[in-house]
């Protein structure tokens, strides 16, 4: 057979946070990967379906299948705020988790015999790693599995029962990634131990989309937050924080792009602290508008903590795409975002529990020139996607090869 005529081997991803449609706000790096991934594979994508999504599709050459979980109008456990969030914020979505399981494990089951994939990538640990390491056991013809730890399901879920699962699919896993070296401390700490680890982040297309433009003049008190309205992004720091800076700089604004279970609350928050006029929430931005709001701001300030339950950024993107676009940073001091800066001088890193360091850290940033002369060659170097997704086909051809040489 003619090389170049070589039937590709298929690629089964699962997924739960994933576009329901093109430009939707919810995070896109599983389909900015799995895309990429159609040059070397056949790619067929599960996850949950949501109100107004497709039940099926193909997208950039990607095809997409989307499982019923529960009734319509109740298929809410993932969009607005993730599944973590959602969980905390609303306590009866708990009776949606029986019914979210068990629809992954019998569509995928039903895809693993139809389909016969040569590998499966799993993204998050728990449910998709579970499903695909019961799978594993109970069903002969399951190929080996790629799970990617994103930072909720690693640092969150730390009941005896949740690490065991955890531990479960990391011995059943071929492989297992983390997006950040900062969560290598934490896999040591829940002793998960598995056969083959490497730190491979997701990506920015820092090539095209997320760079400096000079045809943008960027407006001098402006902050800007990107993110979803959880606890763990710090936001209810950043807003307490802004007082204090008013009370320097009565001409900031900060600017909020984002959506999330807390979106009321912090509302309330800045009426209550009197600073509404200076905070615009700009609610849900698509990918394709994201970059222009990064080149206008003075400062994007991500005040990333550690939640009340443990959960934190894995990675943090959108500190990725401010800098690519040549924003100053103020970010919060967590693992994932020494692992990713540490070749960048050019931001700031602050406790975001302490607010008065916060404002004094946005103060400080608005009294330094912008120069958006920072090389972002090294973030290129290790987050551009067309790197990341190298890098992850590679793992995966590895994987499906070592199980059929």
């Amino acid at each position: 057979m003619n090389p170049g005529t070589a039937i590709k081997p298929r690629l089964l991803v699962l997924a739960s946070t994933y576009p329901r449609w093109a430009n939707d706000p919810e995070p896109g790096f599983v389909h900015e990967l799995t895309r990429r991934m159609t040059e070397t594979f056949r790619v067929l994508v599960l996850c949950p379906r949501s109100p107004g999504a497709a039940r099926s599709e193909i997208r950039d050459g990607v095809e997409i299948i989307r499982y019923r979980y529960a009734p319509a109008a109740l298929e809410t456990l993932v969009n607005d705020g993730g599944i973590v969030g959602n969980l905390k914020k609303t306590r009866w979505k708990w009776l949606l988790v029986p019914g979210f399981l068990l629809a992954l494990l019998w569509n995928a089951w039903r895809i693993v015999r139809t389909h016969k994939p040569q590998v499966i990538h799993a993204h998050w640990l728990v449910p998709q790693g579970f499903v695909a390491a019961l799978l594993s056991v109970v069903e002969p013809r399951t190929p080996p599995f790629l799970a990617t730890s994103h930072g909720a399901d690693l640092y969150t879920q730390r009941s005896r029962l949740l690490l065991a699962i955890k531990r479960f699919v990391t011995r059943r896993a071929d492989t297992m990634t983390v997006v950040s070296e900062g969560m290598l401390d934490e896999l040591s700490k829940q002793n998960i131990l598995p056969v083959r680890l490497e730190v491979q982040s997701m990506g920015v297309d820092l090539t095209h989309s997320f760079r400096p433009s000079r045809d943008v003049e960027r407006i001098p008190a402006q902050l800007l937050f990107v993110g979803r309205m959880v606890e763990k992004k710090g936001l209810h720091q950043l807003i307490a924080a802004m007082p204090t800076i008013l009370a320097q700089r009565p001409d900031v604004t900060l600017v909020i792009a984002g959506f999330g279970p807390d979106e009321m609350m912090l509302r309330a928050q800045t009426k209550h602290l009197g600073v509404h006029d200076h905070v615009r929430f700009l609610g849900a931005v698509s990918q394709a508008q994201l970059p222009h709001l990064y080149r206008q701001s003075s400062i994007f300030v991500a005040p990333f903590i550690a939640s009340a339950c443990g959960d934190q950024d894995g990675l943090g993107l959108v500190s990725i795409e401010a800098a690519g676009c040549g924003c100053r940073l103020i970010l919060g001091n967590v693992p994932a975002v020494r692992s990713a800066f540490h070749e960048t001088a050019e931001i700031q890193l602050v406790n975001a529990l302490d607010t008065n360091a916060l404002a004094n850290a946005c103060l400080r940033a608005l009294t330094q020139p912008q120069t958006d002369t920072a090389s972002i060659e090294p973030l290129r170097a290790r987050f551009d996607w067309d790197v990341r997704a190298a890098a992850y086909a590679s793992i995966l051809h590895s994987i499906a090869t070592r199980a059929n040489p």
